[in-house]
């Protein structure tokens, strides 16, 4: 029969012959650690697009509101991270942070939105 150790604390493991950690906790810790860079990846992403959200619903709180782009820039605004973008029928692209949007108007103005119905069905 063959000695087996858990991957993360090394115990002397007994039981199943497929048996990998000795319980849910060693398996877990072993999973972040092995997905750490990835998920590292994922927080920054999705800390960035929270932010943007956050910045956009405080600016708009009625709705529907007029823009700088200096303004956003200045709350730290990231425009090259967004959700989704939404195209009308003329042509207008319309940039979502989730349920938070903008469209760029001339001048470096934007209209900030706020989808009513984000998710379908």
């Amino acid at each position: 029969m063959e000695i087996r150790y858990c991957l993360e604390c090394e115990e002397l493991l007994r039981g199943r012959s497929d048996q990998k950690f000795c319980s849910d906790v060693c398996r877990t810790a072993y999973h972040n650690r092995m997905h750490a860079d990835k998920n590292k990846t994922i927080r920054h992403v999705n800390s960035i697009l929270r932010k943007n959200r956050n910045i956009l619903e405080q600016l708009n709180p009625g709705g529907k509101t007029k823009i700088s782009r200096e303004k956003l820039a200045s709350r730290g605004f990231v425009f090259s991270y967004f959700t989704n973008t939404y195209t009308t029928k003329t042509g207008k692209v319309y940039f979502y942070c989730y349920d938070q949007g903008y469209l760029l108007l001339e001048g470096d103005w934007y209209i900030l939105v706020r989808k009513q119905e984000y998710i379908d069905g």
